[in-house]
């Protein structure tokens, strides 16, 4: 019998991962909001991929006092980063002891945050091209498999195997669909991310082109120098490159980068902090600084509450360069 998986913050990522745990026919519960919460209660999770159009009458709830709690849940945090510290506590109060928390997020801060609240965390390495744009539907852009979610234990096993918990839970994932390998390092691949995601702020805050290109080098070499410095084991961009492999494929379509979308629908906030605010944050721990992550860090926070894509990418190189 698989876990109950709960999906906490079922926008693009947590929605196509529990609609593709739903239609695999594993008991999935959405914590959702709003909006979003009403449109999947009234007419389904409108599921969108490669090959899936589908109104899914997926159980949705607002509040994890709400879930039907069985003792035998793996909640998935779906929330940005932003929102993780005030999940956790409602969560710890509504779910049991014995509830597992896995990060389905990017960024690498929020594993130790969920060790706070509860014994057993996993860490997901998201590899996913979706959007949520509107009210109840998420749409999957890859033209293979819609998602590589490998997973594994936080903090590692001493001994370093892989934790039972990342079998079973890859094993769930593949049976929807999904691509899924446990691992023992997959911090190491969360910081892989991690410099990828870097290109967040430079997407939300820039419109494409070769200047907007430019800053996204520069702000993911800033964040290698800066990983490498403080001695954080990474996997190697051709690692990365190898697991991929053709099994992500992006459509056309897709509506930007999360930190973009977060500012397209006018959410209030963007979790850049996590992600560009996680190299500043530990340059300033060595005594450096992370100019390029700070800048653009600033750029996409200064557009909350207004429009996307609207400061000039030459600007800020030249500013970079002054």
């Amino acid at each position: 019998m698989s876990r109950h998986h709960v999906v906490y913050g079922a926008g693009a990522v947590g929605g196509v991962v529990g609609g593709l745990l739903h239609r695999a026919g594993l008991p999935v519960t959405l914590i959702a909001r709003g909006d979003h919460l009403r449109a999947i209660r009234e007419h389904g999770l409108h599921l969108v991929t490669s090959t899936v159009d589908e109104h899914l009458d997926v159980r949705a709830v607002e509040d994890p006092a709400e879930v039907m709690w069985t003792g035998d849940e793996i909640v998935h945090l779906a929330v940005k980063s932003d929102a993780t510290a005030q999940v956790l506590p409602r969560l710890h109060q509504a779910a049991p002891e014995s509830t597992v928390v896995s990060c389905l997020q990017n960024g690498v801060a929020n594993e130790p945050a969920a060790l706070r609240w509860f014994a057993r965390v996993l860490g997901i390495c998201v590899m996913l091209p979706a959007t949520y744009l509107e009210p109840g539907k998420v749409e999957a852009y890859s033209t293979n498999v819609p998602a590589v979610l490998d997973c594994g234990r936080y903090p590692p096993r001493s001994d370093g195997s892989i934790d039972p918990l990342a079998e079973e839970l890859a094993a769930d994932l593949r049976h929807a669909g999904m691509e899924s390998q446990p691992r023992a390092d997959i911090m190491a691949w969360k910081y892989r991310k991690l410099v990828s995601n870097l290109g967040n702020a430079v997407d939300a805050a820039c419109e494409p082109g070769p200047e907007r290109d430019e800053l996204a080098r520069r702000v993911r070499e800033e964040g290698e120098q800066v990983l490498a410095a403080a001695g954080i084991e990474v996997v190697s961009r051709e690692e990365d490159a190898a697991r991929r492999g053709d099994l992500i494929a992006t459509a056309p379509g897709r509506g930007g980068s999360s930190t973009y979308q977060s500012l397209a629908r006018g959410t209030g906030s963007v979790e850049v902090d996590w992600l560009s605010g996680e190299i500043v944050a530990l340059a300033h721990r060595m005594g450096r600084t992370a100019p390029a992550n700070d800048l653009l860090r600033r750029a996409a926070v200064s557009l909350v509450g207004g429009r996307p894509r609207s400061i000039p990418a030459a600007d800020l190189l030249a500013q970079l360069d002054s």
